[in-house]
């Protein structure tokens, strides 16, 4: 036993990392005792760094290619060993490879909504996630930050704690930059640069550099969700008059090829059709919402004006059209149960009113109207 310790001790040591686990952000090289050879091979592949450490400092960071442990190449290490002194002994030194490549697809997202007042909305929750990618950039930083004296560190390892930064500056930046809601789809570009701009610092800190950052979805909540679609589709629909005329069309068409519908569902369609009459009534121009039904027992006149028909008309809208002289004793009403229109002297109800008004002094100038300047 004591021989093959004694030959194993004089074979030259290679250190490397075959990088088998292709998620592993730091790998500590496997070593009894931390002991290595003085004039050991040192393999640093592309994509890796190479970190001594000693006693919990950084001694050397080497790049990628080949190296032999000397007094030449480990010029820190050297120093604190007393190799300055011609020492070829074996030393002790925590050796950390460290993965340079870029690691992608790494995702990020809101755990809970975001708060945020929107001009037109008024408060409401967002939800939002995307993806970054990663780079260690400062070797021996990331393995004094981060991986510790643990053997093995992979970048789930940081994810976490990169996904609080992320979602903690999005929401500082989504609140800061005032996006109307409907206009936060066509800033998604925008809001990624903006956050790498402003988490770069703070990564940095653990010796890694976000090199992109996108945002790839807002959401609104569900209930919010539903009550824009409405809205949308109250947009895309315009007149609702129209739209009416279209679906009664479409249903008198469907009723047509369902002749044995019976009774009652030619029932149902008519009072479908009132419903939405009186819907498309209500809410087309110049409809007033709330308007109150006409007083019972009283009977709306139809006049004509200037060979335009105007009405129906209540007794006060007339008694304010004879007053401004527009209906007058030979004017033409009508009302319902009349066969034809006839003079307003004629009809009762409105020679009451049109006969409180004197004809014209024959010869003299007509009678000013009330509310007229002249008058």
């Amino acid at each position: 036993m004591s021989f093959w310790k004694k030959l194993k001790g004089e074979l030259v040591d290679i250190i490397e990392w075959p990088e088998d686990t292709p998620d592993t952000l730091v790998w500590k090289f496997p070593r009894y005792n931390n002991e290595i050879k003085h004039g050991a091979q040192l393999i640093v592949r592309p994509g890796q760094a190479a970190v001594f450490v000693d006693q919990g400092r950084i001694a050397d960071v080497f790049r990628e290619g080949r190296y032999e442990l000397d007094t030449k190449n480990l010029p820190i290490l050297s120093t604190l060993l007393g190799w300055k002194y011609g020492f070829n002994s074996p030393f002790k030194a925590d050796v950390y490879f460290v993965s340079t490549k870029r690691f992608t697809d790494l995702k990020w997202g809101t755990q809970n909504p975001v708060m945020i007042r929107d001009a037109e909305f008024g408060p409401v929750r967002l939800r939002a996630f995307g993806t970054y990618a990663m780079q260690a950039t400062d070797p021996g930083a990331l393995v004094t930050e981060v991986a510790g004296s643990g053997a093995q560190f992979s970048a789930d390892g940081i994810v976490d704690q990169l996904r609080n930064i992320i979602v903690s500056r999005f929401t500082d930046v989504l609140g800061e930059s005032r996006i109307p809601i409907l206009d936060l789809a066509a800033s998604y570009d925008e809001l990624g640069e903006f956050l790498t701009e402003r988490i770069g610092k703070k990564i940095n800190e653990y010796g890694l550099t976000l090199t992109t950052l996108l945002v790839e979805n807002i959401s609104l909540p569900p209930n919010v969700e539903e009550a824009l679609d409405k809205r949308s589709s109250m947009g895309i629909i315009g007149d609702l008059k129209q739209y009416t005329q279209y679906q009664t069309a479409e249903a008198i068409g469907d009723a047509a090829q369902n002749p044995g519908g019976g009774m009652g569902d030619a029932m149902g369609l008519g009072a479908g059709f009132a419903m939405a009459s009186q819907m498309a009534s209500a809410m087309g121009p110049g409809a007033t919402p709330g308007a109150p039904p006409p007083i019972p027992g009283a009977t709306p006149i139809f006049v004509a004006i200037n060979g335009q028909q105007v009405g129906p008309l209540t007794m006060d809208e007339l008694a304010r059209r004879v007053g401004m002289g527009e209906v007058k004793p030979d004017t033409l009403v009508w009302k319902q149960g009349m066969a034809q229109w006839a003079k307003a002297i004629e009809v009762p109800e409105v020679a009451s009113l049109v006969a409180r008004t004197p004809p014209p002094i024959p010869g003299g100038s007509p009678p000013p109207i009330p509310g007229s300047p002249s008058s």
